[in-house]
């Protein structure tokens, strides 16, 4: 199709990812084995779909869907936080499971390194009966967040999902979340998958898993040959564009002291989808994506500030 690399026509942004609470929890130093170790501790809404919509309607995306499933326990919650950023949210209630769980382990020393233990619980239960191609009605982008790949009911609506996208010619972006479970997946699991993509949005250590390849920017050209476009998320040494085999074009990310990486490339993802939708090209985008990952690692939590000015 090709469409993730050309200027975007008017419409809407849907994602189609995971709603989790997040549990930060921001200690300095080791932890202490055994015993106690000193922390501030904060319950806030996450999930690297939901943050990604919340992140492009803050930087711009004038009408931002979210397809996600949670427990009936913070169903009202979520939908609330989702409101507040500007976000419509479509949240399918788990009779069984309760909504997933992400406990953040964030080192505040120099790097603000993070550690995540995930429970997905209801967030992965997705499945094609969650879709409906009116979802599509309107909808310019279509972005999956790459958790949806890592249970097999999820997968499956995912790969519903990018069939009615394709089907409509409507453009189709993924991240992939996480390179621990992409080793659980299979990376040829996944670059089968990945070939119906529009656009790919891994972080460096995960275009260095895909490809075998130790160097990031042979990593995104190699992926481009397979992507269309392949923007490598490389934290505080910006980002690589590739298209289609070329050399990638190196973008620079913005100076900043860490408070907490958590959500910094889900910033990234939003501010870039949003980018594209107004028109801009994969460069300008992929700094826009870098301007919001620097205003990211500034707050504690994965979301920004709510649009009233709100935290």
């Amino acid at each position: 199709m090709g469409q993730g690399v050309s200027a975007d026509r008017n419409g809407s942004l849907l994602v189609v990812g995971d709603v989790v609470t997040d549990v930060v929890a921001r200690h300095r130093g080791p932890l202490a084995a055994g015993t106690d170790t000193a922390a501030a501790i904060r319950t806030l809404p996450g999930g690297a779909g939901a943050n990604v919509a919340c992140w492009a309607a803050y930087t711009g995306a004038a009408d931002v869907r979210l397809l996600g499933r949670v427990g009936a326990d913070a169903v009202a919650w979520h939908e609330r936080e989702l409101v507040a950023a500007g976000v419509r949210p479509r949240l399918v209630v788990d009779p069984q499971a309760a909504t997933g769980t992400v406990i953040c382990l964030v080192d505040t020393g120099v790097a603000a390194e993070r550690t995540f233990l995930t429970d997905s619980g209801a967030s992965l239960r997705l499945d094609p009966a969650d879709w409906s191609d009116a979802l599509l009605d309107g909808v310019a982008r279509l972005h999956l967040s790459g958790y949806l790949l890592f249970t097999e009911s999820s997968r499956a609506l995912a790969g519903t999902a990018l069939a009615a996208a394709r089907v409509r010619g409507v453009p189709v972006s993924l991240d992939p979340a996480s390179a621990g479970f992409l080793v659980e997946l299979g990376v040829e699991r996944f670059l089968a998958f990945a070939q119906g993509l529009d656009v790919l949005l891994p972080s460096r250590d995960e275009a260095c898993l895909l490809t075998g390849l130790p160097d990031p920017a042979d990593a995104a050209a190699k992926l481009s040959r397979l992507v269309p476009l392949v923007v490598v998320k490389a934290g505080a040494d910006g980002a690589l564009v590739a298209r289609r085999g070329a050399v990638p074009i190196r973008v620079p990310a913005l100076p900043v002291a860490p408070r907490d990486t958590t959500g910094a490339g889900d910033a990234f993802t939003g501010a870039f989808l949003a980018a594209l939708l107004a028109g801009a090209g994969p460069e300008e985008a992929a700094a826009r994506g870098c301007r919001a990952g620097a205003e990211a690692v500034r707050r504690v939590g994965g979301r920004p500030p709510h649009r009233d000015g709100g935290s």
